[in-house]
C-alpha cells in the first residue's frame, strides 16, 4: 500500500474512531467504575474487535455477512442484546467506591473491560458496512493478506490508541475524582444511552 493511500486510510480511521457512540460511553463508564486499567483494557478490546473486522472486511468476507441477511440479523440482534444487557447493567450499578481493589478485582476487571469492548465492536454490523464503504477504495481483486493486515492494524490500532488516550485522561487524578462523585449520574446516562443505542439497531 502507497504511503498516501495508508495516509487517507488512518485519516478517515481516525474519523471514524473519535465520533461518539456506545463505544465512548462504555470506556467512560468502565473508567469511572473499574479505574484506569478497567478502561484501558476495554480500549484495548475494542480495537482488537474493529481491526478484525477491518481484516475480515479487507479480504471480503464482509460482503458475505451484508449479503446474507440471516448472518447480518443474527449479528444485528446479538449486537442489540449486548447493548441492551450492559445497559442494565449500568443502570443498575451501585456508585463507584473509591476503596483500592486487590491485584485479583484489577485483573478480573481487566479482562471483563477486554472481553466488553471487543464484544462491543465486533458485534456491530454497521462496522461492515463502515467498512466495505471504506475499503472499496483501496481494495482490489489480489488484495494479500499483507495489504489485509496493514489495514487490520491501521484501524485497529487507531480505535485502540484513541480510546487507551480517553481511558488515560479520563483516568487522572481529580478528573478521575470528579468523574467518580458524579459516577451515579454517568451511570445512569451511560445505561440509557446504551438502550437507546441498541433500540436504534433492532429498528
Amino acid at each position: 500500500m502507497e504511503m498516501t493511500s495508508w495516509l487517507a486510510l488512518a485519516a478517515i480511521c481516525v474519523m471514524g474512531a473519535i465520533s461518539p457512540g456506545p463505544s465512548l460511553a462504555l470506556i467512560i463508564r468502565n473508567t469511572v467504575q473499574g479505574g484506569q486499567g478497567h478502561g484501558v483494557a476495554t480500549a484495548l478490546g475494542h480495537g482488537l474487535g474493529v481491526g478484525i473486522y477491518a481484516l475480515i472486511t479487507a479480504l471480503g468476507l464482509s460482503v458475505l455477512i451484508t449479503q446474507t441477511p440471516l448472518l447480518f440479523d443474527l449479528i444485528r440482534y446479538g449486537g442489540a442484546a449486548f447493548l441492551a444487557w450492559l445497559g442494565i447493567k449500568a443502570l443498575l450499578a451501585k456508585p463507584a467506591s473509591g476503596d483500592a481493589a486487590d491485584e485479583t478485582v484489577h485483573a478480573a476487571r481487566g479482562r471483563q473491560g477486554a472481553f466488553e469492548g471487543f464484544m462491543v465492536a465486533f458485534l456491530n454490523p454497521q462496522l461492515a458496512i463502515f467498512f466495505i464503504a471504506l475499503f472499496s477504495q483501496f481494495v482490489h481483486a489480489d488484495t494479500s493478506w499483507r495489504e489485509g493486515s496493514i489495514m487490520m492494524l491501521t484501524a485497529g490500532g487507531i480505535d485502540a490508541l484513541w480510546y487507551v488516550l480517553v481511558a488515560l485522561v479520563l483516568s487522572r487524578g481529580p478528573v478521575l475524582t470528579w468523574l467518580k462523585g458524579k459516577s451515579f449520574v454517568i451511570d445512569k446516562i451511560s445505561g440509557l444511552v446504551l438502550l437507546g443505542l441498541a433500540l436504534k439497531v433492532v429498528i
